[in-house]
C-alpha cells in the first residue's frame, strides 16, 4: 500500500496555504478534493476582505490569526503580485446604539493590539466618502480587498513546484487509523476505490469538516465539532460610478456576521453583502425577492441609493460551528492526540476571518508536524 507523509483534506484557501507552507522535496504530500478544481466553495463565495482582527475576542484564534495574517498576506501580495487594494475600512454609527457598539470594537481592538484605530471627524468623513450617511465613524487603515482566485492559484502552483500531489473529483470514504499511520479511503471519479496510508492528516474540509472528524472516529456532538450552514448572499450596484465609493463602509455587526456592507472589488465595482440565514443544507440559488431587504439596510447610510440600482450577484455557505443562538465561536485548529488521533489535525470553523488569517493558520498547522 502506498504510504504518503501528509495527506491534507480539501483544497480550499485553508488546503491550500497549509500544502504551500508544508511542500517541500523532503516529504511526500497529497491533497484531495471531492470537487474539479480547488476553492470551489466557501473560499470564492466570499468578500474577498483583508480583514484588520478587530472583531474578535482577545487571545482568540481568530484574533491571533487574523491579526498575524493580514500582515503575511500583504507582505505575500507584494512579494508575488497578487492583486490587492489596501483601502481601509470606515465602520460607522447612525444613532446611540450603534455608536456604543463601534466604541466597544474599538477598545476591544486595542485590547488586541490593533492600535492604529482612529475616530473620525463627521464633517471630515463626509468630504472622503460623500455619499455614505454616519453619525460616529472609526477608520481602520489596515483592511483591504485581494484577488482570492489569484491567491489560491499561488498556493496551488507553488506547492505543486515543491512536489505536493493533487486529486480532484476524489472523495474521502473511510479514515481508519492503523498503528502510527492512517488508512485513508477514497472513491474516485468512476467510483472506484483506492486506499493510501499517511503519517499526518490535515483535515481542511471546510463546509464538511465536522464529517471529515466524523470519518476519523471523532463524536462531533460531544465535542461541540457540528458544523451549521449559514448562507450569505451578495448584491452588486449596477453603476458603481454613480456613488464613487473608495473605501470598505460597514455598518455595527450583527451577532452572527459583520452584517451588509459595502465593498469596493478590484475592478471598481461595489458589492452589497453578504446577509446571513442558517439553512439545513447548502443551497447557493439567490433569493430575489431579498433585493428589498438589502435595499432597506443599505440606503441607512447611503440614502441616495435606489432599488434599481441593485442586481442579484452570488451565494456563499459559512461553515459555522457557532449556532445560531450563539454568540461566539472560535476556529478549532488542533492535533487531536488527546481523542487518541496523534497526527490527526482539525481546523474546524474555518469562517470569516479565514481568508486573511490563511497563512498563520498554516503555521499553526505546520508546528503539529515533527
Amino acid at each position: 500500500m502506498e504510504r504518503v507523509d501528509i495527506v491534507i483534506i480539501g483544497a480550499g484557501v485553508i488546503g491550500l496555504a497549509v500544502a504551500y507552507s508544508l511542500s517541500d522535496r523532503r516529504r511526500q504530500i497529497i491533497v484531495v478534493e471531492k470537487n474539479p478544481s480547488f476553492g470551489q466553495e466557501t473560499s470564492s463565495r466570499n468578500s474577498e476582505v483583508i480583514h484588520s482582527g478587530i472583531y474578535y475576542p482577545k487571545d482568540s484564534l481568530k484574533a491571533i490569526t487574523c491579526i498575524r495574517g493580514k500582515d503575511l498576506l500583504y507582505e505575500l501580495c507584494s512579494k508575488h503580485n497578487i492583486a490587492f487594494r489596501k483601502l481601509g475600512k470606515f465602520l460607522i454609527a447612525l444613532d446611540r446604539i450603534e455608536e456604543e457598539k463601534i466604541k466597544s470594537i474599538y477598545e476591544n481592538a486595542i485590547n488586541c493590539g490593533v492600535d492604529n484605530l482612529s475616530f473620525m471627524d463627521k464633517k471630515n468623513f463626509k468630504k472622503i466618502e460623500p455619499n455614505i450617511k454616519a453619525e460616529t465613524v472609526i477608520f481602520s487603515p489596515d483592511s483591504g480587498i485581494i484577488d482570492s482566485h489569484s491567491l489560491m492559484k499561488f498556493f496551488f502552483n507553488s506547492a505543486k513546484d515543491k512536489g505536493a500531489d493533487f486529486i480532484f473529483s476524489t472523495e474521502v470514504k473511510a479514515i481508519e487509523k492503523n498503528n502510527a499511520n492512517f488508512e485513508i479511503i477514497v472513491k474516485e471519479p468512476d467510483l472506484s476505490q483506492f486506499s493510501f496510508q499517511a503519517k499526518y492528516v490535515v483535515n481542511c474540509a471546510g463546509l464538511w469538516s465536522d464529517r471529515v472528524a466524523e470519518l476519523a472516529g471523532i463524536d462531533t456532538k460531544e465535542f461541540s465539532y457540528k458544523i451549521y450552514y449559514c448562507k450569505g448572499q451578495y448584491f452588486r450596484i449596477s453603476n458603481p460610478n454613480k456613488f464613487n465609493i473608495d473605501h470598505l463602509i460597514y455598518p455595527p455587526p450583527t451577532r452572527v456576521s459583520l452584517g451588509i456592507h459595502i465593498t469596493p472589488d478590484l475592478g471598481r465595482g461595489l458589492r452589497l453583502g453578504p446577509d446571513d440565514k442558517y439553512i439545513d443544507d447548502i443551497d447557493y440559488e439567490i433569493n430575489h425577492e431579498d433585493k428589498t431587504n438589502f435595499f432597506e439596510s443599505v440606503r441607512k447610510f447611503l440614502p441616495s441609493l435606489q432599488l434599481d440600482d441593485l442586481i442579484a450577484d452570488t451565494v456563499g455557505v459559512r461553515p459555522k460551528l457557532q449556532r445560531s443562538d450563539e454568540d461566539f465561536r472560535d476556529f478549532i485548529i488542533n492535533e487531536e492526540k488527546d481523542k487518541g488521533l496523534a497526527n490527526f489535525i482539525n481546523c474546524l470553523g474555518i469562517e470569516s476571518p479565514g481568508l486573511t488569517a490563511c497563512l498563520s493558520i498554516a503555521e499553526r498547522v505546520k508546528s503539529f508536524i515533527r
